[in-house]
Formats: structure tokens, sequence, C-alpha cells
């Protein structure tokens, strides 16, 4: 991933030192269970377990003369002159794809806690805009036009709850990914027999695969990947929102917009969306990377090897923009800008053409038939629409069919707004 969009975070765990740091404990958990069963020396384990990092320099210098990252990285270790042969003992009875899935396994679970701990503050700040502005009313669409009334923090609701169960698809997705393999080529567990894969996997608190070609099933790793392109697709809902009620005509809210910030070359007025927008651009990558992970599900026979370069790349970047759009999205929560008499201003457009189901509803309740009161509501509503001095209020108020049914102090109430049960659904999101 580009240096714009990596989180020093992500970019350590993905980091190649990290990775060895990883496989190094992987290494040294089947050599823990070779030696309880007197197949390792304890002497030689312990030089194993005293032995420095791998130098990732050294592994990448290896690489380029063996040609398999796997050798290398093992001819590294053993290069260590402290281990005095106990090097011998490393990979023993393993294949490659043990290590490989097993410590992508490691990986993978530790980029999604991290994910979880910041998506988790994600939440947090919805659910404190949620409350703050839970009583503030402003305009609901459909298709974009203006509806009925609704709550601000009605709408912000509707995060906290997208974001909590983005968080629950990526503790699915975590448990999906956290199965670790030690049964050796084709995975017959003819040169590492089950007792070993199993205490390999307890040393390591990770779940063991029930069943392994010679490599972990590719479903897993779909799932993890479904789990961060889904999270992906909620945070765009969100940033597409963010970026309608900026619009100009609009301006419910705002980005922040900092001391020094420029919107524009050529126009200094422009206070663009540009946060949002980026959001939304990175959900679209982040989507992408579910075909590949799901094409990888198929491979030949016992194992190939078709999966492994596209797993170099949508792992890391994949964690890495979920991660940067985290980030991103809780900076622009945590400053944004709300107008409220903005708000105001757009629940009364056009004499507060929003009212028309409640006058509606009035007359029908009054006798008259859905469809004659439909046309009366409808005719005076659209005579008020995009018009400089048309007031739906008005035109009501002065319809003579209106004025035979309902009274002034009947028609003002269908004008109030009340909205009764936004403490039922708070409370039923856990939000109080």
């Amino acid at each position: 991933m580009i240096e714009r969009y990596t989180t020093p975070e992500m970019q350590a765990l993905w980091s190649e030192e990290n990775k060895f740091r990883v496989w190094q404990k992987v290494e040294l958990a089947v050599c823990k269970a070779w030696n309880e069963v007197d197949k390792v020396p304890t002497e030689d384990l312990l030089k194993l377990e005293s032995s420095a990092k791998v130098s990732a320099e050294r592994v990448k210098e290896l690489d380029a003369e063996l040609h398999h990252d796997i050798i290398a990285f093992l001819t590294a270790w053993g290069e260590q002159a402290n281990l005095q042969g106990a090097n011998r003992y490393l990979h023993l009875g393993m294949t490659s794809s043990d290590l490989i899935d097993t410590g992508l396994g490691l990986l993978l679970r530790e980029a999604g806690e991290l994910l979880i701990f910041d998506l988790s503050e994600l939440i947090e700040i919805t659910k404190g805009l949620a409350l703050q502005y839970k009583n503030q009313f402003a305009v609901g669409r459909s298709h974009g036009v203006h509806a009925e009334p609704t709550t601000f923090g009605l709408k912000i609701a509707t995060w906290f709850y997208d974001l909590v169960r983005a968080r629950e698809r990526l503790h699915w997705g975590i448990e999906a990914i956290s199965a670790g393999m030690f049964s050796g080529p084709v995975g017959t567990h003819s040169s590492l027999p089950p007792n070993i894969e199993k205490r390999a996997c307890e040393i390591l608190g990770i779940r063991r695969a029930a069943i392994t070609t010679q490599v972990i099933g590719r479903d897993r790793h779909a799932d993890f990947i479904y789990a961060l392109a889904a999270l992906g697709s909620v945070i765009e809902r969100i940033a597409t929102e963010l970026r309608h009620l900026q619009r100009t005509e609009v301006l419910e809210v705002e980005e922040p917009f900092y001391a020094g910030q420029k919107g524009s070359s050529a126009m200094p007025h422009k206070r663009n969306p540009w946060r949002s927008e980026n959001l939304c651009g990175l959900a679209r990558i982040l989507r992408s990377y579910t075909m590949p992970a799901l094409e990888n599900i198929a491979l030949w026979h016992e194992r190939d090897i078709s999966h492994s370069s596209t797993e170099r790349i949508i792992f890391p970047d994949a964690c890495n923009v979920a991660h940067f759009m985290v980030e991103r999205l809780m900076g622009i929560l945590k400053n944004l800008k709300v107008y409220p008499e903005n708000m105001q201003k757009n629940l009364n457009l056009f004499g507060g053409v929003i009212h028309s189901q409640s006058v509606l509803l009035a007359l029908i309740d009054k006798g008259l038939s859905r469809e004659e009161a439909y046309s009366i509501v409808q005719t005076c509503a659209h005579s008020s629409w995009n018009k400089p001095d048309g007031n739906f209020y008005e035109n009501i108020k002065q319809n003579e069919n209106v004025q035979k049914l309902l009274n002034p102090e009947e028609i003002n109430n269908c004008f109030k707004i009340e909205l009764l049960h936004v403490d039922e659904t708070f409370e039923r999101l856990g939000l109080h």
C-alpha cells in the first residue's frame, strides 16, 4: 500500500521484520512440541529460544540466490553462531505451508485485533454524537428528496448500529482465520503426527484446523477479507451521507476545515468534503480484494501457489486500507461541524411540505377518501414546490375543502413535529 494510505501501526505489523518474528514463533512452537516427546533435546531447544531475530536484509540476500523465501529464512536463522548445530531441528517434519499458513493466521489475528480496538473507539464516538443530537430535528430524505422529519441523532444511531454489526463481522472473520496447521506434505501427517500439530497450536494459542490439504482452506481467508470489505462499505455509507449534507444548498454538517487548509487551487471560497470523498474511493479498493480472495479458494489438488502472489498484496493492503479508513472517519466525526439552524431552515422549506402526510391523515380522519385527500394535499404541495413564495402551510390553510374539515388549530397541529418513539429506539440500541 502506498504510504499515503498506510497507518504506522499496520505498516509495522506487516513489515518483513514482524513476519519473521511470527515465523520464528511458529517454528519454536513445533520445536517445543517435539521436545515434549523427546525428539528435540532441551539443550538445543534453549539455544533456539535464545537466538536473535532473523535479519530481514539477510533473508532478502539469500532469497535472491535461492529463490525460496522459506529456505532463505531458515538459512539466515541457522547462520547464527550460538546455535551450534541446534538449527538441524528447525522445520522438523514441516512443509513450507505449515509455516506460512499458521504464521499468516497469527498475523491476520493481530491485524484484526488492532482494527477491533480502533473500530470500538469509532463506535463510541458515534454513540456520543447520537446522544448529543438525539432530539435535533432534521429533514429525512428519500431519493435525495425531502421526505418527513427525523432527528440527526437517529441518523447517527443508524451509523452506530451499522458499525457495531461491522465489528461483529470482523470478530467472525478473526475467528475464521485463527486456525493453524502442522500436517506436513499434502496434509497426511506423514512427518508430523497429529499430537505434535495439536500441541504446537496450543502453544501458539490458535485453533487447530480439523483437516487440511497442504494448505489451510482459503474460504477462511475470504471470510476475513469480506469482513474488511463490509466494514469499508459501512464507512462509505456514512461518508456518502456526510458529503450530501455538506453540499452548499444543504450545509447541515461540515467535515473539519483546519487553519491553513486550502480548498481549491483556483477558487479560494471552496471547503470541499475531500476526506469523505476519499473514504468512498478507498471502499471501492477494499471491495475489490474480495474477488481474488474468493478465487483463491479453488486450488489444484492438494496445493498450488496461485493464491500466494495475490495474498502477498491483498492481506497487508486490505488491512492497511481498512485501518486508514477507520482512523480517517474517527478524525472527521471527532471534529464534525453541525449546523442546527440550517437543519431548521430546511425543515421549513416551501412552507413545510414535509408535513404533507400529517395533513393527509387528518383529512382522512375527517371522512374523506384517501384519493380525495391525496389530491387536495398534493395540489397544495406542488403549487408551493420550488417557488420563491411557495408556502404549503398557507396553501393548506386557505384551501376551501380543508377549511370545511379542519379548524386552524387542527391545521397547526399537522405542522408540529412529534416523534414519539425516539427514546424507545435508542433504548433498543443500548444508546443511553
